[in-house]
């Protein structure tokens, strides 16, 4: 696997968190621990209060990372400056709600934060099989509590992880993780920074391996009697459920629309932009495989590309889970939260 293009690299060295990434662990845990004192990662529940609108809403501008003004933090902001990241500066010591950079959501809480995303980009053919599939995942790490709670270790237990790339942070004891799993810095009497989210790990796995993805999409259009019928169907994962799929099939322009013989889960029409979104709010272990049929005015079964492709998990492909948070100082368990999240940065049948 190529490490090209989203890992940041800068030449110098020095106390602040200024050079790139380094390959340096390739999985091969026990696979899954415990969390120790909190934290409840992959397990937090679908968001079922409301009905999709069936349209992927662009994603807003991210903002900088926001850190102290005060002392120390000072060498952050201008080594995270010198790595490429967009920095604001804040007078207050203590933001009522620190930015998340790379799309990581925050969580409203005081305390150690870890919060994990993983990013999928897919590109499936519509004739069968992948053309591409790339993850980038990234985990984060936000204190807003007590000073102590700065001067930490974080454990991480991960699976086998076969042709992933883990990257830690260049101020981050690379040899301390590679042989026990633990993300601490290389000077332990030294804190992390407070306030505002800090990527400590990355990691990326390219595949043309069709079995690795999560869900994938048959469409067959024919053309009978001056109509288009259309048959789709999904097969997703058996790993982990997915939520809120939203299955987006361009039409050509209809003077009527689309009649839809037959549906699992609902769907919605959007005459403006002349497409078919198929929502299925939640696929477990119930609905693994579904489809939906429906007709339109004969057309070229070309006008039913590209298909676009959202949804959601509170798991990721990666095997990877906070397993402890401990001090430095005294060895004493912290207490922790946080979520894990997949989530679609470009999926398509093209």
């Amino acid at each position: 696997v190529g490490v090209s293009g989203g890992f940041q690299r800068s030449g110098s060295q020095n106390d602040g968190f200024d050079d790139g990434f380094d390959a340096n662990r390739g999985g091969g845990g026990g696979g899954y621990g415990g969390s120790s004192g909190g934290g409840d990662f992959g397990m937090s529940k679908p968001n079922t209060g409301g009905r999709e609108s069936g349209v992927a809403r662009p994603a807003g501008p991210s903002k900088g990372l926001v850190l102290g003004t005060k002392g120390k933090q000072n060498k952050f902001l201008e080594s995270l400056r010198a790595e490429g990241e967009q920095v604001e500066a804040e007078q207050s010591a203590r933001p009522a709600a620190a930015a998340v950079s790379g799309g990581v959501a925050s969580v409203p809480m005081q305390g150690v934060s870890l919060q994990i995303e993983e990013k999928i980009t897919c590109s499936l053919k519509k004739d069968g099989g992948l053309e591409s599939m790339e993850l980038q995942g990234t985990m984060m790490l936000a204190i807003d509590g007590a000073q102590e709670d700065a001067f930490i270790r974080v454990a991480v237990a991960t699976g086998l992880n076969e042709g992933f790339q883990f990257k830690t942070h260049p101020n981050i004891d690379k040899a301390l993780h590679a042989s026990d799993g633990v993300l601490g810095l290389k000077d332990p009497n030294r804190p992390f920074p407070m306030g505002s989210p800090l990527g400590i790990l990355k990691w990326r796995y390219q595949t043309r391996d069709e079995s690795k993805v999560p869900l994938s999409i048959n469409c067959w259009p024919s053309v009978s009697g001056g109509e288009s019928f259309v048959s789709i169907e999904y097969e997703a994962t058996d790993k982990f459920d997915l939520h809120n799929v939203v299955i987006s099939i361009p039409l050509p322009p209809l003077r009527d629309p689309p009649t839809v013989n037959n549906v699992d889960g609902d769907f919605t029409y959007d005459a403006r932009r002349h497409v078919l979104n198929w929502e299925v709010q939640l696929v477990d272990k119930s609905n693994r495989n579904g489809s939906m049929e429906f007709v339109v005015p004969a057309t070229d079964g070309d006008n039913f590309f590209p298909i676009d492709v959202n949804f959601t998990s509170n798991k990721t492909l990666c095997e990877v889970k906070v397993d402890s948070v401990t001090r430095t100082t005294d060895g004493g368990a912290v207490k922790f939260f946080g979520e894990s999240k997949l989530v679609c940065d470009g999926y398509s049948v093209v």
